[in-house]
């Protein structure tokens, strides 16, 4: 676990190098929940990073913007297919993973898709409920029902269900059932 302010330290300076490269990002994870709630802990921060067919690929965009910078480092590990970017200026590090938009998240970060939190840009809350949705019909993991849970029962009227898929969620609320009600007022927001 790590203080949510020192992640969103480390956040906001990868944010201002990769803004300086004009490189669309978004942060993700559990961090996302931790500044929603005002929570002094958080486990898990996530960085995606947007590529195209133009574009080189998104870690080879985040080391060419990392490069220069005294306060990071980056780790690749070609084997797995993982790009860590590290923020040495506090003590311990703080470690954030580096994942291409469209395996993780949506293909284009834009007003859409990202909005600023703490000055920081985050995935939308629909964007982040997919995402989640997506990893928990994967993993099935008890942390990211929780993120969901505690998002969608706060903010279900600020979800776009258009950006949700019903299946997946239909079978996350019959495991959640503390996430059925806000769902169903969803549902009953898009007459469905």
């Amino acid at each position: 676990m790590h203080e949510t302010r020192r992640l969103l330290e480390a956040a906001a300076a990868l944010s201002t190098l990769l803004r300086n490269a004009s490189i669309p990002h978004a942060f993700y994870g559990s961090i996302l929940t931790a500044v929603l709630a005002n929570a002094p802990l958080c486990d898990e921060i996530f960085c995606i990073v947007e590529g195209g067919q133009q574009q080189a690929h998104p870690f080879r965009r985040t080391r060419d913007a990392v490069s220069g910078s005294e306060d990071f480092t980056i780790v690749h590990s070609p084997w797995t297919d993982r790009l860590h970017v590290t923020y040495r200026r506090q003590i311990p590090a703080v470690e954030i993973e580096i994942l291409p938009a469209g395996e993780t998240g949506p293909r284009h970060l834009d007003t859409s898709t990202v909005m600023k939190l703490q000055n920081v840009p985050f995935l939308t809350v629909s964007e982040f409920i997919r995402a989640k949705l997506n990893s928990w019909v994967i993993r099935g993991s008890e942390r990211d029902a929780q993120d969901i849970s505690y998002v969608l029962i706060r903010y279900w009227n600020r979800v776009d269900i258009n950006r949700i898929t019903e299946q997946d969620m239909n079978l996350f609320v019959a495991r959640n059932a503390a996430a059925a009600p806000a769902w169903a007022s969803l549902r009953r927001k898009y007459g469905m």
